[in-house]
């Protein structure tokens, strides 16, 4: 389904198609916004001075940008390229992809119940998405926790048990993987044994759904690696488990520091 506004929103990251490149820039088709389109101006294609803009963009290229400004009366929504780094990148398209996924589970529903799917627009998806961030969340916790989840979130329906029950037919268990790097180095004399107790305690998790492993990239360089239901947990985890090397490394009196990405993975 289509965003419940009419324009997104300035800042906010959108999916689209890049639909004409000309030299000052190109023109983005969004997805999820029907019959809208941005434009990137070449200053904003990428950091730099761009002397060609077709090394960087192409026709029906799919592209994740940032919203930089919106004038609804005259149907402008002026967009930047260069904003947006590798993991926002990614964890955007994710977020559009599962969006596909939750409009098809909507039309399979709507087959299921009999009524067409435009009606389910405003007595199911829209008191959905005042709980959650998008109907595919929905989706994966009620199809997880059950019907339950409604009452406790205050929703009410006639078709709360059975759109429960389609979810744990349709929806099967998902995991998104993330990655940063921590660098712990110790000058102590037992320095080696309080670098392997500080990756020991990285790989610790907080929960039985999410995995952490940690492997040697290059002393002292470590990659963190963490796979979790979803993007929000994943980095909250890994940023966590790069805080415990941290931490257990200092008080051996060692250091360390977390990096998100490496200079070559830019």
């Amino acid at each position: 389904m289509a965003k419940l506004t009419e324009y997104p929103e300035e800042g906010e990251l959108v999916v689209g198609t890049v639909t004409k490149v000309q030299n000052f820039g190109a023109f983005i088709a969004l997805e999820e916004y029907p019959d809208k389109e941005g434009f990137v101006h070449i200053r904003e294609v990428a950091s730099g001075w761009v002397k060609r803009i077709r090394d960087f963009v192409r026709e029906q290229q799919r592209v994740v940008c940032k919203v930089h400004g919106v004038n609804a009366k005259k149907g402008h929504i002026d967009l930047s390229l260069k904003s947006v780094n590798d993991h926002q990148r990614r964890e955007t398209i994710q977020r559009w992809k599962n969006e596909q996924k939750a409009d098809k589970l909507m039309e399979m529903f709507a087959e299921r119940v009999g009524k067409p799917v435009e009606a389910l627009q405003e007595t199911i998806a829209k008191p959905l998405l005042e709980v959650w961030e998008n109907l595919y969340d929905a989706f994966t916790e009620v199809a997880e926790y059950g019907a339950d989840v409604f009452s406790e979130e205050g929703i009410e329906g006639d078709w709360a048990e059975e759109f429960a029950a389609f979810a744990a037919e349709n929806i099967q268990a998902q995991y998104v993987e993330v990655h940063g790097f921590v660098d712990v180095h110790s000058t102590a004399p037992d320095g080696v044994k309080s670098i392997q107790e500080a990756l020991k305690e990285a790989e610790k998790s907080e929960f039985d759904d999410v995995k952490i492993h940690v492997t040697y990239k290059g002393a002292p360089l470590y990659r963190i690696d963490v796979q979790a239901p979803d993007f929000k947990i994943a980095e909250e985890q890994l940023r966590k488990a790069a805080d415990r090397a941290i931490a257990v490394s200092g008080k051996a009196g060692g250091a360390g520091d977390f990096h998100r990405e490496l200079e070559e993975e830019k």
